[in-house]
């Protein structure tokens, strides 16, 4: 068994593309039309091959609700892992994202916390070992 897609509630499919590729840098590896929305998914640059994070409309009341509840309790929708910490913190400061924490100490890991622009908290961690 294997991952090879995740996915995230986004309150706009088009913005969450542009940020999370022209902001984040990933780059999009699937746009087929789905009736009114989009079957939208992002790859890392690092890892085109690897696993997608699709970009799912959160038009559904449950799901939207659930991405506001987690939002509102300051829970992060999933976690990017990068090599350095520091450098991605100052690379996407000057990019203009906005981040709830920077970063943090947690144990073996540092993370992060920045909102996406539409709708979700998510987290960066720099985790010794991986």
């Amino acid at each position: 068994m294997r991952i090879k897609l995740a996915s995230i509630f986004v309150k706009d499919q088009e913005k969450a593309l542009q940020f999370y590729t022209g902001i984040l840098g990933f780059v999009k590896k699937s746009d087929v039309p789905a009736g009114e929305y989009r079957w939208l998914t992002v790859v890392s640059a690092e890892e085109p091959d690897g696993t997608q994070l699709l970009l799912e409309p959160n038009s559904n009341p449950t799901a939207k609700a659930y991405q506001e509840a987690i939002f509102t309790q300051g829970i992060p929708a999933t976690m990017f892992f990068v090599d350095d910490i520091q450098k991605e913190y100052g690379r996407l400061k000057k990019r203009g994202v906005a981040f709830k924490s920077g970063p943090t100490k947690a144990g073996p890991a540092t993370i992060a916390v920045f909102e996406d622009t539409c709708g979700n908290l998510i987290q960066i961690g720099q985790v010794a070992g991986y």
